[in-house]
């Protein structure tokens, strides 16, 4: 009697499961990214294969430092999907990150990536952000050689704590990790976030938010 109850709701749980789960990985060795292609999906859709080459897969300039001659002191050369079309479906991509002495990393979030960076020549000062309520601090001095982890979503930044320029290298999980810097997306949306919402969120006078709204 009690198999006769559970099977029709073993039966049920297995097609709801089967609806609504995904393949894990790759259905195929690679699928290089056709910019061109007509159809929108969650990513790029798929180059011929026959039409395939080397070059897809290759991204060249990792050892050229970036200017960091801007207000923060530093530079991200991404390799993401949009400049290496190899990258399409691998969840993956890497950055070079050159700071000027004293430059920062701005405050900033990876919405689809957890990160790994590790410091090639400098010090920084590298740290994350908890979650709500607790908004803790989490923070390291990071030397040549160190690796530092950031979890996916959460605000974190770097600072050249040296007076010689930094490099670091950042390996993130997703072809397409995108970056929400926190005071431009704040600051500087468009249109802007009205002035009152701010001024009450972050506790200052309209007039300064208006003049940080005109900054970024």
């Amino acid at each position: 009697m009690a198999v006769r109850i559970f099977l029709p709701i073993i039966v049920a749980f297995t097609f709801f499961f089967l609806s609504y789960s995904s393949d894990p990985t790759s259905l195929q060795d690679f699928c290089v990214a056709d910019f061109q292609g007509p159809v929108k999906v969650n990513g790029f859709t798929c180059k011929d294969p026959t039409q395939v080459n080397a070059n897809d897969f290759l991204f060249s300039g990792l050892h050229i430092p970036a200017n960091t001659a801007n207000s923060v002191g530093s530079n991200v050369t991404h390799v993401f999907v949009d400049s290496l079309r190899g990258l399409n479906t691998l969840g993956i991509g890497i950055a070079r990150i050159d700071y000027a002495p004293y430059g920062v990393n701005a405050p900033h979030i990876h919405p689809r990536a957890t990160e790994i960076l590790t410091v090639l020549e400098g010090s920084l000062l590298a740290g994350f952000v908890t979650s709500n309520p607790e908004n803790r601090l989490i923070s390291k001095v990071l030397q040549k050689g160190d690796a530092f982890v950031f979890p996916m979503g959460l605000i974190h930044f770097q600072k050249n704590i040296g007076n010689t320029n930094a490099v670091a290298i950042a390996t993130l999980g997703s072809q397409n990790p995108g970056v929400i810097i926190v005071a431009n997306g704040v600051f500087g949306s468009s249109p802007p976030i009205p002035a009152d919402i701010l001024s009450k969120s972050f506790q200052l006078d309209e007039k300064t938010v208006l003049e940080l709204q005109k900054r970024l």
